[in-house]
C-alpha cells in the first residue's frame, strides 16, 4: 500500500483512505478504478468501494492522489460515483511496445502500446506535465497515429459485454509537427455514429483532452471515428486514450437535523476520532455510530456509543435531536448532572446504557415507566450519587449537625493516630515478607456477588453450554431483568482454577474498556467459583473462523476485529497503572457481539507489570501453544511484545483463516517439531505500543 499512518497501532489504518473533494486511483494490476464523492461523502472504507464497483476485492489496492478537477464521473441523475477502467490506457503510435508507468507517469498510471495506424513521432519534450492537469508522461504524449492516407478516417472499436453499461471516454491529443502557415489540422469526432466533438484542434507540443460530459452507452460495442474537416488540409491524430466504466453511488447525505445534532455532540465532547464529512455516507459510517438506510430517504443515526471516550460535563441537549435513536450507550465516562428528562422523549430508544458515571439527581419518572414495561432497558449501575429510590429522601439540614462534628472530630483524630500506630507495627513486622493472602487480595467490589442457587438459576441448571476451557465450563444465563449473560463456573478438578478465578475477578473489577469483556459478577460460594460476564452473542472468533455453515467475514469485519483487539490491548499495556500483560492472546479469547465488534476476554493468565522501569517481568511460561512469543518461550521473560505477538497470529488467522499451528516432519536429528506458524509465513509485525 501506499498509504502511511502514525500513531500507536497505526499498522492497521492503512486500510483506511479519505475522500473529500479529491480522486484516489486502486490499481490492481492493469486495472484501476477512480472513485470520486462530495464533502457529503467523505469517508469510505476499501471494502464498501469495491463492493460498489464490483471488483475482486483479494487483491490489495494502491491509492494514487489525482488533481481535482480530472476524472470527474457524472450520471444523468448527477449522483456520486466512481470511474472503473475498461481494459487499458492506451498509447498509440507507440516506438518502443514497451509499457510506461512509474518514472515516467506521475501518477503512476499504466500506458499500453497500440498499434495499428501510421505512428508519428516527434523528438522534442511536451510541456504537459508542467501545463495539463492530466499529467500525461512526455513518452506518451511525443508519439501519435494518423490515417495512412490523408483522405481517410481513424476508425476502430472496442466490444462491450453489457449493453446497459456506461462509459466516460477521454481522448488526449498534442500537435507533434511543426505546421507551416498553409497547414492545418482539423476534425471532429463521433461515438457510434453520433457527433461528439467537433472541429479539434491540437496544440502544438502542448496537451489537449477531450473527455464526454455524459456518459455513453452502446448496444455491444464502442465505435469511435475521427475525421478531418472539409477546410483541413491534415488527417486526424491521436496520441493516448482512456474508457471508463461509470458506477454510480445513489445515496443520500444524512438527514439535516441529526448532523447538526451529532455536530453539536462532537463539539461539546471534543470526539475526534475520524469524525469527519457525512455522518452516514457513504454506507460505511463514523466509529460508534450506526444509522439506517430506507430507500431513497435520507439516512438517519440509530445507535451512537460513546462509552469510554473520556467525556465529562452533562448529558448533551443535542441528543434530543436524534429523534430517530434506538440506541445510546454514555457508559464508562465521567459524566455528571441529572439524567435529563429529554431521554424519555426519545420514542424509538431502546437500550439507554449510563453505568459507570458521575451522575446525581433522581432517575426521570417517564424513564423508570418505560423500564418498568419492559421497552426501555436502562442501565445506571456505577453512579453512586443516582438515587435509585422513588421518592428520593433528600438530607436533612439542622442545627445538630455542629454539635456533632464538635464532638467527633476529636474522636477522629484519635482514631487516626491509633491507626497511623498500628499500621507502622504491622509494617515492621512483616517488612520483608507479604503474605499469600495480601497478595490474592480480597473480592470485595461494587460488582454484586451471586449465590450458587442464584447461578443454578440463571442458568437453569447449567442448561446451555456456549465453551469450554482449561479450568471450567462458560454457561449461557439470563438475570432477572432479562439481560444474557455469560456464567464460567471454574472446575474442582482444575489445580489453578482457584488461582485464575481471583486473578481475573480482581482484574475485571478495575478495568473497563469497551474493547474488554464487561463483568457482571461473580460468585464464591463455598467451593463454587465463577465468573458472570456479559454475553457475546456472536462466539468468539476461532468458532466463528472454524464454522463453514457462517458466511464469509468481509475485509471491513476483519479489520474492525483487528483494530478492536488492538484498542483493547492498547487499554491494558498503556492506559492501565500499573500495566497488565493478558498472556493469552489468541482467536479463542476474541469474543464477538452481535454486531461483530470485538471484546478481549480470559483474564486468567493475566499478570501486573508493578514496576514500569522494568524491561520485562519473570514469569513461567503460560498461554496457549502456537500463540506463544518464542522469546518469552525460551526465556521466560515476559513484556507487552508477547501479547503483539498473539495479536500477529489472530490478525493473520482472521485474514485468512488458517491455523495457528502447521505440523512438519519430525526433525531426524533433534526430534523437535515446528510448532509456530507465524515462523513460517514471515508475519513481521512493526506495532509500536506506548509511544
Amino acid at each position: 500500500m501506499g498509504v502511511k499512518s502514525t500513531g500507536a497501532w497505526g499498522s492497521v489504518a492503512w486500510f483506511m483512505f479519505v475522500i473529500s473533494f479529491w480522486k484516489i486511483s486502486a490499481y490492481r494490476g492493469d486495472q484501476s478504478a477512480v472513485f470520486s464523492a462530495s464533502d457529503q461523502h467523505s469517508r469510505r472504507k476499501l471494502d464498501d468501494i469495491e463492493a460498489a464497483i464490483s471488483i475482486d476485492c483479494g487483491t490489495p489496492a494502491e491509492l494514487r492522489h489525482f488533481h481535482s478537477n480530472i476524472y470527474t464521473p457524472k450520471s444523468a441523475s448527477g449522483a456520486s460515483g466512481a470511474l472503473v477502467l475498461y481494459g487499458h490506457r492506451l498509447d498509440f503510435g507507440s516506438t518502443t511496445n514497451q509499457i510506461i508507468r512509474s518514472g515516467d507517469d506521475r501518477y503512476d498510471r499504466m500506458w499500453f502500446p497500440y498499434q495499428g495506424f501510421k505512428s508519428i513521432n516527434t523528438s522534442s519534450t511536451t510541456d504537459t506535465l508542467v501545463e495539463s492537469e492530466y499529467r500525461l508522461p512526455p513518452a506518451v504524449m511525443t508519439t501519435a497515429v494518423r490515417p495512412i492516407n490523408v483522405n481517410e478516417s481513424l476508425e476502430f472499436c472496442f466490444k462491450t459485454t453489457d449493453p446497459f453499461l456506461k462509459f466516460d471516454v477521454y481522448m488526449h491529443f498534442a500537435e507533434l509537427e511543426n505546421l507551416q502557415e498553409n497547414q492545418s489540422r482539423k476534425f471532429n469526432i463521433e461515438i457510434n455514429g453520433n457527433l461528439w466533438e467537433e472541429s479539434v484542434v491540437p496544440k502544438y507540443l502542448e496537451s489537449t483532452t477531450k473527455h464526454t460530459s455524459q456518459p455513453v452507452t452502446g448496444s455491444n460495442e464502442l465505435r469511435f471515428r475521427l475525421y478531418r474537416t472539409s477546410n483541413s488540409m491534415l488527417p486526424p491524430i491521436l496520441n493516448a486514450m482512456e474508457i471508463y466504466i461509470v458506477k454510480d453511488f445513489f445515496q443520500n447525505s444524512t438527514d439535516q437535523e441529526d448532523v447538526t445534532a451529532i455536530m453539536e455532540i462532537k463539539n461539546s465532547y471534543s470526539v475526534d476520532e475520524n469524525w469527519q464529512g457525512d455522518p452516514c455516507a457513504p454506507i460505511c459510517s463514523w466509529d460508534g455510530l450506526n444509522c439506517s438506510y430506507s430507500g431513497y430517504h435520507p439516512p438517519k443515526i440509530i445507535s451512537l456509543n460513546l462509552s469510554s471516550r473520556g467525556l465529562t460535563g452533562k448529558i448533551s441537549l443535542a441528543l434530543s435531536n436524534l429523534k430517530s435513536l434506538q440506541s445510546l450507550d454514555l457508559s464508562h465516562n465521567s459524566l455528571t448532572g441529572t439524567i435529563p428528562e429529554f431521554l424519555s422523549q426519545l420514542s424509538n430508544l431502546s437500550i439507554l446504557n449510563l453505568e459507570e458515571n458521575k451522575l446525581s439527581g433522581s432517575i426521570p419518572v417517564a424513564l423508570k415507566a418505560r423500564y418498568q414495561n419492559s421497552t426501555l432497558d436502562l442501565r445506571v449501575d456505577g453512579n453512586p450519587d443516582l438515587c435509585l429510590l422513588d421518592p428520593c429522601k433528600k438530607k436533612k439540614g439542622s442545627i445538630v449537625v455542629p454539635v456533632v462534628a464538635a464532638v467527633v472530630t476529636p474522636l477522629v483524630i484519635l482514631l487516626a493516630l491509633l491507626a497511623v500506630w498500628i499500621y507502622r507495627r504491622k509494617k515492621g513486622a512483616n517488612l520483608d515478607v507479604k503474605s499469600q493472602e495480601e497478595k490474592e487480595g480480597d473480592l470485595k467490589s461494587d460488582n454484586r456477588p451471586f449465590t450458587f442457587a442464584e447461578i443454578v438459576n440463571m442458568t437453569d441448571n447449567f442448561n446451555k453450554v456456549l465453551g469450554k476451557g482449561g479450568v471450567g465450563t462458560v454457561y449461557h444465563g439470563n438475570l432477572f431483568d432479562g439481560r444474557q449473560v455469560a456464567v464460567k463456573m471454574i472446575s474442582l478438578s482444575s489445580a489453578k482454577g482457584t488461582k485464575q478465578f481471583r486473578t481475573e475477578a480482581q482484574l475485571l473489577m478495575r478495568v473497563h474498556h469497551r474493547n474488554l469483556v464487561s463483568f457482571i459478577g461473580y460468585c464464591n460460594d463455598g467451593t463454587n467459583l465463577g465468573i458472570i460476564y456479559e454475553y457475546m452473542a456472536g462466539g468468539n472468533l476461532q468458532q466463528y473462523l472454524q464454522d463453514k455453515s457462517k458466511e464469509a467475514m468481509s475485509w471491513k469485519e476483519r479489520l474492525q476485529i483487528a483494530v478492536d483487539a488492538a484498542q483493547g490491548l492498547e487499554y491494558l499495556h498503556c492506559g492501565c497503572k500499573p500495566p497488565i500483560i493478558h498472556r493469552d492472546v489468541k482467536t479463542a479469547n476474541i469474543l464477538l457481539d452481535e454486531n461483530m465488534q470485538a471484546k478481549i476476554a480470559d483474564f486468567g493468565l493475566s499478570i501486573y507489570v508493578l514496576h514500569e522501569n522494568e524491561s520485562h517481568v519473570s514469569a513461567s511460561v503460560a498461554g496457549t501453544v502456537g500463540y506463544l512469543d518464542p522469546e518469552y518461550y525460551t526465556s521466560n521473560r515476559l513484556t507487552e511484545k508477547s501479547d503483539v505477538y498473539g495479536f500477529g497470529i489472530v490478525h493473520h488467522q482472521a485474514n485468512v483463516a488458517d491455523a495457528a499451528l502447521v505440523a512438519e516432519p519430525q526433525d531426524s536429528k533433534t526430534g523437535r517439531v515446528s510448532i509456530h506458524k507465524a515462523s513460517k509465513i514471515h508475519l513481521n509485525w512493526t506495532l509500536m505500543l506506548c509511544s
